[in-house]
Parts: structure tokens; sequence; C-alpha cells
């Protein structure tokens, strides 16, 4: 019997996979009038659950849905001068809108492994069929925003559930992406 412990609400009721063939689409905000569109040409990838504090949760989310596009794939298509950069300082750009408060794109502008890719949140879709979230990052950070300590156990066992493996930093694959870089610039590793 699944859990009680509520992720996020697209996720709650379980992960709906993605399918092979989907090719992107259009972000849109929550404004019904003048909504901030996005667009992303191909597909998204990385989609997982983030508990940091900074990314985008609709209501009732204790978990975010985060993905990666190239910086080259994205396009404000429709009333950008709704969009501002939350935090400047950020490593992550967030574009958000400045009447609904969606993040619509994320790019990372400075000298990191990111660098050139845009965090999106893929439920933004209009279009069904994105790839589905494989992983939960930051999973101990959403302590930072009002979840008790000892309800993490039960965090992490529901996520387990929805088999997004639960994870205090990022997944394996994306650390060793960010140690890679490091060690490139560091010239500790030779490309």
């Amino acid at each position: 019997m699944p859990s009680q412990v509520s992720i996020h609400p697209g996720l709650d009721r379980g992960v709906k996979a993605g399918r092979a063939d989907f090719n992107g689409g259009t972000l849109v905000c929550a404004c019904t009038e003048r909504p901030v569109k996005v667009g992303i040409k191909g597909t998204v990838f990385h989609n997982h659950a983030c508990g940091c504090s900074k990314c985008w949760k609709p209501e009732g989310a204790t978990f975010s849905v985060v993905a990666v596009a190239p910086h080259e794939n994205v396009t404000v298509l429709e009333n950008g001068d709704k969009l501002k950069v939350v935090d400047p300082t950020a490593l992550i750009q967030r574009h958000a809108c400045i009447k609904c408060g969606v993040h619509m794109y994320g790019p990372v502008e400075r000298d990191h492994a990111f660098k050139g890719l845009d965090f999106v949140h893929p439920e933004r879709f209009q279009e069904q069929g994105w790839p589905e979230p494989t992983f939960a990052a930051f999973v101990s950070s959403i302590i930072e925003t009002g979840t008790p300590p000892a309800a993490m156990a039960g965090v992490r066992s529901r996520l387990r559930e929805l088999h997004l493996e639960p994870y205090d930093c990022l997944s394996p694959t994306l650390m060793d992406v960010i140690s890679t870089w490091v060690a490139k610039k560091a010239g500790t590793l030779q490309e």
C-alpha cells in the first residue's frame, strides 16, 4: 500500500512514463491573460524531483519537477516582458513570470559543468509525454522549507515507492559530470 506522504501533485498517484518520441514543445506559465510561453526544441534530460529551496514548486508540492535542455534549444516565444531573474547571484538564472511566479527557464551562464544548459519545469509543457523523473535530488533540503527531520525516513520511503532514488545531492551520473569538469579545469584529468 503506497504511503500518504505527498511529494508533488503530478507524482503522488505514480510517475507516468514519458514517450520515447517526445520532441519538445511549449512551456506555459500559470497566467490566464498573456501567459509566458517558452519553446523547447527536442527533448529534456535528467528529469528529477528536486527538494532544493530555490526551485519553483506548484501549490501543495514538497518537491519540484525539473529537467535540463541545451540553451540553444530554449526560446522565449510570447510575453517575455513578464520575465525577471529571481536571483541574479545564483548559478541558475531562474527566469520567472512576475505575475504568477512560475519559473520558466533557468540558464547556467557562468563557468560551470552545467554551463550551456537551461533548467526547466517539464510539467509546464502543454504537450504530454515528456520524459519522466528518474531520481530525486537535494532531498534533505526540504527540511529547510519546513519538513520536520523526523519525517525524512517517510519521504525517502515514498520516493523509493515512486521509483525515484533519493539523493542528498545529485544523481551519481551528474556528480560524475561535475567532478570530471572540476578535474579537467584543475589539470588532474586529461581529456
